[in-house]
């Protein structure tokens, strides 16, 4: 070989040993011009502990540098408060030689980044499981190396070969239909043995999973959402990770994780669900202990948000996917189960980069005290304050499911959601909590009805009028249900018809469908389109009525649009005295039916044909 191309190949191959000391810096990336001007950098590689590291750059502080019980990370706290877009150097040297280097990079954020609005009572956020939507790229079915392989759609739990692209795909069908945000449950990688397709046993938090898609995939899916008037919503778990998550190899400190110890000694504790304890003045320090620092499941390990590094990495993670997504809001999955304190920090770390934005916390309680605690502005005793501006109202969800399906007496039936609505002086913000009919942890709304299509448009109907954000889940358009086996998770996410090549039945083109089918999905497409432009419904006042013989009415009003709700559980036709309803003002207007737009004037007396409900709008 010649001398030179000796050198060459000696000079790569040290090139390479010195490079592969760096195997991550997390995050990856950072902003120029944030309001936070700290950034720490977790660095990890085989030993990297040992290397002195400095910066060159001028403008950019190395503050400080921490070790851990691991000699393979490192965390670097910098300031860029003076610091401009470009790459800048990270030296890592050993007995006053730099060894290797790392390029980091501090990009430009979008225009008016810090500006976004998040979603709010205007919206209509439709919930995919992308697994089990649409299949647009056959060639990430399969890919090696990937614990969980190839894609079984006869399984309920296998991969069913969903993907980014698949969403991407059908976002003419999502804005036809007149939902204005899409929130998809987690798709970074969930690299597990099993059941790895519905996304919350993430495996590494700043990758999308190989076989949903590319991180530029994920990217164009936002932009082009975006593009259309969709904000998309991120569904993020800062409770807990999976067991496969490159951590669990080589952890970064012994306070990484809760219960770390006893998962060394193969015991698992897992957490006791008491939710209750985040509130509760008389509970016991064990209990609070094992809600917060349980395990959710034995394949999920809940992290220590404690430490005070691993707190720093959530929250950097989760204002990176903001500005790399430019997203339109987070979901925070589970968030009654990490430290209560982290969560408060969290998101306000957020709300402070981006003051218009918006985070929905998922606290599955049927108590609208416990799920109004959690909102910003509540009035709890211990003084806690979250930062965050939406939970979700599985108390009326329940309280709207029971009205519908009980018969109508003095305590069942309607007034369970008359009086449900009226909870809503518990909350400090009734109009940022999230309503929804079903979601994918719960039986399809269809189920919950007992299949009856009445009851299923009355239920939607309603909760599109309430002074709410509205979550729908796929799928729900078309009466998708899991009746065999109800509760089931797997049936719940069933394949949405259509989203495969050969499918017979195809729900966005509406070849297929039965009757009922086509009637629910006309349904909603009609009511979506009608509230995209509602400031009644946006906005507006609400006066409802107490149920009485039978039938429940809702009005919400802004400026000179009311628009008006009439739910009848009347199976023969009855006269709806309309004088009772006297102080609203609609007597002698022009009223028309949202669904048929049929008009009427507003007089002494409706006429109601049958059980269902009635959708009006008019002008004061």
């Amino acid at each position: 070989m010649h001398k030179f191309n000796y050198l060459v190949v000696l000079f790569f191959i040290g090139f390479q040993i010195n490079a592969q000391k760096i195997e991550r810096v997390e995050p990856p990336n950072w902003w120029a011009g944030m309001k936070n001007t700290q950034l720490e950098l977790m660095v990890y590689g085989k030993q990297i502990a040992d290397y002195k590291p400095s910066i060159e750059n001028e403008a950019i502080v190395l503050l400080k540098v921490v070790r851990t019980e691991n000699e393979n990370y490192l965390f670097l706290n910098l300031d860029i408060s003076k610091a401009e877009v470009g790459m800048f150097t990270i030296n890592f040297s050993k007995k006053g030689k730099v060894k290797t280097t790392f390029e980091y990079e501090l990009k430009s954020r979008k225009t008016n980044s810090e500006k976004r609005e998040g979603f709010n009572s205007s919206d209509v956020i439709y919930l995919i499981t992308p697994d089990r939507f649409a299949n647009a790229d056959k060639s990430n079915d399969v890919v090696k190396k990937m614990n969980e392989q190839g894609i079984n759609r006869k399984n309920d739990y296998a991969r069913h070969g969903g993907d980014i692209a698949g969403i991407t795909k059908h976002l003419d069908y999502i804005d036809a239909m007149g939902f204005t945000a899409i929130w998809s449950t987690p798709v970074l990688t969930n690299n597990m043995y099993e059941s790895s397709y519905h996304g919350y046993a993430i495996t590494d938090l700043y990758q999308p999973d190989p076989r949903f898609g590319t991180l530029e995939e994920y990217i164009q899916l936002s932009s082009k959402a975006k593009a259309k008037g969709i904000k998309f919503v991120m569904d993020q778990v800062a409770n807990h990770i999976g067991l496969e998550h490159w951590w669990m190899k080589d952890l970064p400190a012994k306070n990484w994780v809760n219960f770390q110890k006893e998962f060394g000694a193969g015991e698992l504790v897992i957490t006791n669900h008491r939710r209750t304890a985040n509130q509760d003045s008389y509970a016991s320090k064990a209990d609070s202990k094992l809600m917060n620092n349980g395990w959710f499941v034995s394949t999920m390990p809940d992290l220590n948000q404690k430490n005070p590094h691993l707190a720093t990495y959530l929250i950097q993670n989760s204002i990176w996917w903001v500005e790399t997504l430019d997203l339109g809001g987070i979901r925070q999955d589970t968030y009654p189960y990490p430290d209560k304190e982290f969560m408060r920090k969290w998101a306000g770390a957020i709300m402070n980069e981006y003051p218009n934005f918006s985070i929905v916390g998922e606290e599955w309680s049927l108590n609208p005290l416990l799920v109004g605690y959690w909102q910003k502005g509540a009035t709890n005793n211990d003084g806690y304050e979250s930062n965050l501006t939406s939970t979700m109202d599985f108390p009326m969800q329940k309280a709207i499911v029971d009205a519908l399906n009980e018969d109508e007496a003095w305590d069942k039936g309607f007034v369970k959601m008359y009086e449900g609505l009226a909870n809503d002086f518990s909350y400090a913000n009734p109009k940022r909590i999230m309503i929804f009919p079903d979601n994918h942890d719960m039986s399809r709304v269809f189920t919950q009805l007992n299949e009856n299509l009445t009851k299923t448009k009355m239920a939607l109907g309603y909760m599109l009028a309430l002074p709410r954000i509205t979550q729908i889940y796929y799928g729900t358009e078309i009466l998708m249900n899991d009746t065999a086996k109800p509760g089931d998770h797997g049936l719940i996410r069933t394949d949405f018809p259509g989203g495969w090549k050969g499918d017979k039945v195809n729900a966005f083109t509406g070849k297929g469908l039965s009757k009922d089918q086509k009637s629910m999905q006309s349904y909603l497409k009609k009511v979506l389109n009608y509230r995209k432009t509602s400031a009644a419904i946006h906005n507006g006042k609400t006066i409802h009525f107490a149920p009485k013989d039978g039938v429940y009415v809702l009005f919400r009003i802004s400026g000179d649009e009311v628009v008006v709700v009439i739910l009848s559980k009347n199976e023969k036709p009855i006269k709806l005295d309309l004088q009772r309803f006297e102080e609203i003002g609609l007597d002698n207007k022009k009223v028309k039916n949202i669904i048929s737009d049929k008009e009427f004037t507003w007089k002494e007396s409706l006429k109601i044909d049958a059980k269902g409900i009635i959708l009006l709008t008019t002008k004061l």
